[in-house]
């Protein structure tokens, strides 16, 4: 007889599509093979009035199937932010059903969040610049002041909509990035106002945050950052599960895997920078440091948490910066390098943490 039953909870996408199926399979298999019960679903398959879900349950041999199963004992949400009625269902569901046990809460946006890190003495050397955009003139003074910015959504996730804007010279700007559809962006050079006209088509005037630029061109002309995963563990601590290397498409300013980006193990890419592997072994200790430090500090703000990623650059002086904070992280990198432990135990450890916080609400 299963020990409890885990729901996993998504949001349909394009019609009914639902995205990220092959690691929820993954999810649910690794849960069986524990004696757990578990299912997708979304919030649009609840049944109100008899308390019952309509899930996405996964058997071998035959597929996906679609039955009917009491609510679950535990949630892991995987709901991403997107700006449509299914997200406020999302909302809805979690304010009614607040008798569950959730894994995971949603975090606040890239402003707040960057605020409540600002205020930890330990946290702000490693947090670059962030502000809300205003304006032009308040960007070309950014601009001014760090020779890169960077505009992005305050809620932006994978890349979309971040536009790289750079000094060109006699008061022209260089200006690269993606749109909000992930599709890059040809470098242009512009005046002050084409800028501005730029960032207005593209739908990057409000709600955008500006970002102080940490070069990350590599010798080829490409960017790349690094990708950790924090993850609690089935004894309801915090580990850093692993850490990789990404390296940017082509003309791209982001390093997204499903933007064209390629993963690399991070021993490999630090080495790029770093020949002296002494040097090398320390930035990473510095990043593994960093990123528990982080999400120890959003935890105490937000409480219930279970896994976080973290985008990491690094500059050349091995000063390691913290660019963005993934709540809903993928863990397609790792397998991507051939780190398949690792990528198993990105899968095992949020099933694990389930049922060790079961345990410890029951």
């Amino acid at each position: 007889m299963p020990s409890f039953t885990l729901g996993i909870m998504a949001l349909y996408l394009n019609g009914n599509k639902i995205e990220e199926l092959p690691f929820f399979r993954r999810v649910l298999q690794e849960a069986d093979r524990m004696n757990i019960d578990a299912y997708l679903f979304t919030p649009e398959d609840v049944d109100d009035g008899k308390r019952r879900i309509y899930a996405h349950v996964y058997e071998e041999g035959r597929g996906w199937r679609r039955r009917w199963v009491p609510f679950p004992d535990v949630v892991f949400d995987r709901c991403r932010y997107q700006k449509t009625p299914r997200f406020r269902k999302l909302r809805e569901f979690r304010a009614k059903y607040g008798d569950l046990i959730y894994m995971n809460r949603p975090l606040a946006n890239k402003s707040a969040i960057h605020q409540l890190l600002h205020k930890d003495k330990d946290i702000r050397p490693n947090l670059p610049d962030t502000v809300m955009y205003k304006g032009t003139t308040a960007l070309a003074d950014f601009v001014r002041k760090y020779g890169i910015a960077f505009v992005k959504p305050i809620n932006g996730t994978g890349g979309r909509g971040v536009v790289r804007i750079e000094s060109a010279g006699k008061g022209t700007y260089s200006v690269r990035g993606r749109d909000k559809q992930r599709r890059i962006l040809p470098t242009r050079r512009l005046s002050l106002e084409g800028v501005g006209r730029l960032l207005g088509r593209l739908g990057l005037t409000e709600s955008c945050l500006m970002q102080q630029g940490i070069e990350l061109t590599l010798p080829n002309g490409r960017v790349h950052d690094y990708r950790l995963l924090v993850q609690k563990t089935g004894e309801g601590r915090w580990d850093v599960t692993g850490c990789a290397g990404r390296i940017g498409a082509a003309r791209s300013v982001t390093s997204n895997l499903h933007g064209g980006g390629k993963a690399i193990s991070v021993d490999r890419l630090l080495k790029h920078t770093f020949p002296s592997g002494s040097k090398a072994e320390a930035v990473k200790a510095e990043m593994y440091a960093l990123g528990l430090r982080v999400v120890e500090r959003l935890e105490s703000h937000f409480r219930d948490m279970c896994e976080l990623a973290l985008d990491l650059a690094v500059d050349r002086q091995g000063r390691v910066w913290l660019l963005e904070i993934n709540p809903k992280p993928a863990r397609e990198v790792f397998r991507r390098i051939g780190e398949h432990e690792v990528y198993r135990r990105a899968i095992v450890r949020p099933v694990e943490y389930a049922k060790w916080l079961y345990k410890q609400e029951k």
